[in-house]
C-alpha cells in the first residue's frame, strides 16, 4: 500500500479546477464570497481556512490580517463615505482567529 501524498497546501489549484465546496474565496472589490455571496470569509470560509492552517493561529491570523489590508483598500475605494468601521472590520477578519473552534 503506498503512503497517502502531502498535500499541496501551498500550490493553489486554479478556482475552476477547485470543487464548489472549496471555492468559499473572497470576490474582490466587493469583499463578498464567490459562492454563497455572505461577507467574507464566509462561514464555509472560515471553517475551511482553520482546516488548513492546523493548529498555527499564527499563520491563519497573519494571513486574515493582509487579507483585512486588501478588504479595507477596496471597501474605500468603492465606499469612502462614511468609511468602513475599523471595529466591524476587525471582528469581521482578525477576532475570530484567536478564538477555539466550535
Amino acid at each position: 500500500m503506498n503512503p497517502p501524498k502531502a498535500s499541496p497546501s501551498r500550490d493553489h489549484q486554479p478556482l475552476s479546477e477547485l470543487h464548489p465546496v472549496h471555492q468559499h474565496l473572497p470576490r474582490q472589490p466587493s469583499g463578498l464570497c464567490r459562492v454563497c455571496a455572505a461577507t467574507w470569509p464566509c462561514a464555509c470560509a472560515r471553517m475551511l481556512l482553520r482546516v488548513e492552517c492546523g493548529t498555527d493561529r499564527v499563520a491563519l491570523s497573519i494571513y486574515m490580517a493582509s487579507q483585512l489590508f486588501d478588504a479595507t483598500a477596496d471597501l474605500l475605494t468603492l465606499n469612502p463615505e462614511p468609511a468602513p468601521d475599523p471595529r466591524e472590520l476587525f471582528d469581521r477578519f482578525l477576532a475570530w482567529t484567536a478564538q477555539p473552534p466550535a
